[in-house]
């Protein structure tokens, strides 16, 4: 969700609670779960078989050998539970001195939920399953969560009690709370809001939670100083940072760990993803940024490609149709149209001429080209590496540059342009086509009574 894993929103609200250890019960594909929780430096259970989450609580117990205190409960499919909320809960277990606690909401449509009942008095007496409830409870739109504080010492002897004696034929851990209150332990509650409570069973609670989240960050950036042109089509992770005063346009993404900083300018349809921008930036429409820096008051595009390993100096102008690939290119260097530049060095105030081309792969390795500072390289150039052009060289139009070019000089590739007089109209003849003079705009016609061209014969050889 939002280019992130999404075990990792609840991984990181409880690191940003300081709770440890964290123990992940994995199942169902656990080598691809374990790989999304390598960041957070968490342990593992292992349940092998589906049995329920009383089941998975208790496999939990093995990664917990000698643990005494609090522990927190909570499944992996709640990406909008908040700090604060989990907090509070802490909070509310320790002053009431409760053995078990549990978050609750009040939602509008309660289906799917397990259900809070309450005894005469108000205390909560049991949490009843969706498929498990009497029309009563069904009527009821108080919530459990799924989020518990417990005990260690109690919790681990109600999960000896549990029983399968339900609908699924599972271990649920909600039976704890039924076990407790049997046992007159106190049981205390803290609220969520009804986003928090909001799990993702499909692909649709995903988009509607995904939703959610992108609504929430553009408020935070915009409270911060950021302006979104249109912030629905704006897609902002959760780790990407926004300096005040820049501008977001339509239809950009911004995702990974993405800073972008003061007073920069993002026109619309922009992917940038794990880039560092500096302040004053314009990346205009439809570029791609993968990877790379840019320094302050830099400009890119449109429909430019800034791939991983870029660094863009303070200034420099990438132009419409130019890709760069791990490229070091200097202060107030400009590459302005239709150009590759890919493992390259590039100094300071060098003009990148329209179609010049970096020729960085020989079929079994890459190469590096170095090109100084000062240096007019002309259009249609290619540069074939490894190769170097030293500082105010000047690389003529349509050169093939294979060896290194010393600086302050002139490369070039020697040709002879040569003509063939007449020999439009004699093509022209051979088809049998004419051009009306007074129509000059017009397409030409073949000549009128031909049943067909004549024969056309090749003209010899121009020799030199």
């Amino acid at each position: 969700m939002a280019g992130r894993p999404l075990i990792a929103y609840p991984l990181g609200t409880l690191r940003r609670l300081q709770a440890a250890p964290i123990v992940v019960v994995v199942g169902y594909q656990a080598e691809a779960v374990r790989a999304a929780c390598a960041p957070f430096g968490v342990r593992f259970a292992e349940q092998t078989q589906p049995r329920g989450t009383g089941d998975a609580a208790r496999v939990a117990r093995s990664a917990l050998s000698g643990f005494q205190g609090d522990l927190l409960i909570a499944p992996g499919d709640l990406p909008l539970l908040k700090t604060e909320t989990l907090e509070g809960l802490v909070a509310a277990h320790q002053r009431a001195g409760a053995c078990v606690s549990l978050l609750t909401a009040t939602v509008d449509d309660p289906i799917g939920f397990g259900r809070i009942v309450r005894d005469d008095t108000g205390r909560i007496a049991g949490v009843v399953e969706d498929r498990d409830v009497t029309a009563a409870e069904r009527a009821i739109h108080e919530i459990n969560v799924g989020v518990y504080c417990a005990d260690a010492a109690f919790l681990f002897a109600a999960l000896e009690q549990l029983r399968p004696n339900n609908a699924q034929g599972e271990l649920y851990l909600t039976d704890i709370i039924a076990i407790a209150h049997a046992q007159n332990g106190r049981i205390a509650d803290a609220p969520a809001t009804a986003g928090e409570a909001s799990q993702i069973s499909c692909r649709a609670d995903l988009a509607a939670r995904e939703k959610t989240l992108r609504e929430e960050i553009c408020r935070k950036w915009m409270a911060a100083g950021v302006t979104f042109e249109d912030p629905d089509t704006a897609y902002v992770g959760p780790d990407v940072v926004i300096g005040r005063d820049t501008v977001v346009g339509p239809g950009v993404i911004l995702r990974g760990t993405t800073k972008i900083g003061e007073g920069c300018r993002l026109d619309g349809n922009a992917l940038i993803t794990d880039a560092t921008i500096g302040n004053a930036v314009h990346v205009k429409f439809g570029v791609v940024i993968t990877g790379a820096v840019l320094d302050d008051d830099v400009q890119v595009g449109p429909f430019a490609h800034v791939r991983a390993g870029t660094h863009l100096g303070p200034q420099v102008h990438i132009g419409d149709f130019v890709e760069t690939k791990n490229a070091d290119i200097g202060a107030r260097t400009k590459a302005m149209h239709l150009a590759y530049l890919g493992d390259t060095d590039i100094g300071e105030d060098t003009n990148i001429g329209a179609g010049t081309i970096t020729c960085n792969y020989d079929g079994f390795r890459k190469h590096r080209t170095t090109i100084g500072k000062r240096v007019q390289v002309g259009s249609d150039s290619q540069l074939v590496a490894p190769v170097t052009v030293g500082d105010d060289a000047y690389v003529a139009t349509s050169t093939t540059v294979i060896k290194d070019v010393p600086a302050g000089a002139l490369v070039f590739t020697s040709k002879q342009q040569l003509h063939r007089e007449g020999w439009v109209a004699a093509r022209r003849a051979r088809e049998g086509v004419t051009v009306p003079a007074q129509e000059p705009g017009r397409s030409p016609k073949r000549l009128s009574g031909s049943a067909s061209p004549p024969k056309t014969r090749r003209a010899a050889p121009h020799k030199r």
